[in-house]
């Protein structure tokens, strides 16, 4: 049986006996309680512990090798830069789009504050109550802007899951852009070792994600036994709201991108790129469909290779416009989920770091949900949180990476076309 099939199967299970246990004797029944305090939050929480043990390891290397790849740029003029900001575009647009649709549906709300307050005293410990505390701290714009840049990035690292996530990312920038700027026989071992780093930690995700069928089981369990039906009601809207923006990026804001910066048909682009598209929605995995996404992007779309291969190498990791969009959806509907009120301030900083972890997320199925976990804390919701979405991640999780790679080959095209504008402008000067 599939891994996913599994984890669906695990929030099936978890839901229909945690809502007979909520319908039948109530959540407050001693045998219940007992169940889910001593059972059913345990295997949940060994879990996500494995996620989260991997998060810096995988954030620090995944985010340093994607910069430093971009910051290659330079070796191919234009065309990086070029491609940097249409990614940074498109990812701004998607989390745009997602924090806006999520703001008017509000999926998360509706639930009745009393089972709210349960929920959230189940989820919630001594340490995740200071860190949202901490949180609440009113800080100046001044000191704000002067802790994104950490004096010591270990203690970041460390407070990675409290506060730390911020100033850890910016290290990991400021690190990455200075390796791109070094000699290349001596970035060479730093970029193998962590690649070597990121292939162990997504090994670890794959290990972890064997047991994610039990833990779910036991998350959503917890969730049911306290909430019954209408937490999953609130499941249901959020899992339709992810899929109509993620059409709605793809069918709109590409085609308006390829319409007038590619200057193609987007209907004959998308048929022409239909295979990829595919094979994302299949392998769940940006890193798994280059291959044939290269190879499409030359012989079908018709891109120069020396373009669509630097732009679709490195967008596999830096360009993850699903992926971004998924992220704030997913954060602000898990804050109104558990009635955490984000400002308009907070917002814009979820919709940052959703478009920085585009660049800082692996490329492979599920490589989301560590990033997704660390922000949530960051805003003042349990990381604990992210065990009521997993069950239903994997159709999900292969619609953005259709986002996702069809995002690389539209970047390739439009790049493709304003370097051959350019071509023939110098071409005509050097002739007139």
């Amino acid at each position: 049986m599939p891994l996913h099939t599994k984890i669906f199967l695990g929030l099936v299970l978890g839901a229909l006996a945690g809502g007979v246990v909520q319908g039948t004797w109530g959540p407050k029944e001693p045998w219940v309680v007992w169940v889910r305090e001593n059972l059913a939050n345990p295997v949940g929480q060994i879990f996500l512990s494995l996620i989260f043990m991997i998060v810096v390891p995988l954030l620090f290397s995944a985010l340093v090798l994607g910069v430093a790849e971009i910051g290659d740029a330079r070796k191919v003029g234009r065309i990086g830069l070029r491609a940097l900001g249409m990614t940074v575009v498109l990812s701004g647009l998607a989390v745009l789009i997602g924090i806006g649709a999520v703001n008017i549906v509000k999926p998360g709300e509706g639930i009745d504050p009393k089972e709210r307050e349960v929920l959230l005293a189940n989820y919630k410990t001594a340490d995740a109550e200071k860190k949202v505390e901490d949180a609440k701290k009113a800080k100046t714009a001044a000191e704000t802007i002067v802790e994104f840049v950490p004096r010591n990035p270990l203690a970041s690292a460390v407070d990675a899951l409290g506060g730390g996530l911020l100033p850890f990312m910016v290290f990991a920038l400021i690190f990455g852009i200075a390796l791109a700027s070094i000699e290349a026989e001596k970035a060479l071992p730093v970029k193998e070792f962590l690649g070597g780093v990121f292939a162990t930690s997504l090994k670890v995700i794959e290990m972890a994600m064997r047991l994610a069928p039990y833990g779910v089981f036991g998350l959503v369990f917890v969730t049911a036994s306290t909430l019954g039906v209408s937490a999953f009601v609130a499941l249901g809207k959020y899992a339709g709201l992810v899929l109509v923006a993620l059409a709605f990026h793809l069918v709109v804001i590409y085609s308006l991108a390829i319409r007038f910066v590619a200057k193609r048909d987007p209907r004959r682009f998308f048929g022409q790129i239909r295979g990829v598209m595919l094979t994302a929605f299949a392998t769940a995995s940006s890193n798994a469909t280059l291959p044939a996404a290269l190879k499409s992007a030359e012989e079908d779309v018709g891109l120069p290779r020396d373009i669509s291969s630097f732009v679709l190498t490195v967008g596999a990791t830096a360009n993850q416009n699903g992926t971004a969009l998924f992220e704030g959806i997913t954060i602000i509907f898990l804050a109104q989920f558990f009635g955490v009120e984000l400002t308009v301030g907070q917002q814009f900083l979820v919709m940052g770091l959703a478009i920085l972890a585009g660049v800082g997320t692996a490329g492979v199925p599920g490589g989301a949900w560590p990033m997704i976990a660390v922000i949530l804390v960051k805003i003042g919701v349990p990381a604990e949180a992210i065990g009521i979405c997993l069950g239903i991640d994997r159709v999900l999780d292969m619609s953005r990476t259709v986002l996702n790679v069809t995002g690389d080959i539209t970047i390739a095209a439009c790049v493709s076309e304003l370097e051959r504008g350019d071509r023939s402008a110098l071409a005509t000067a050097e002739g007139g």
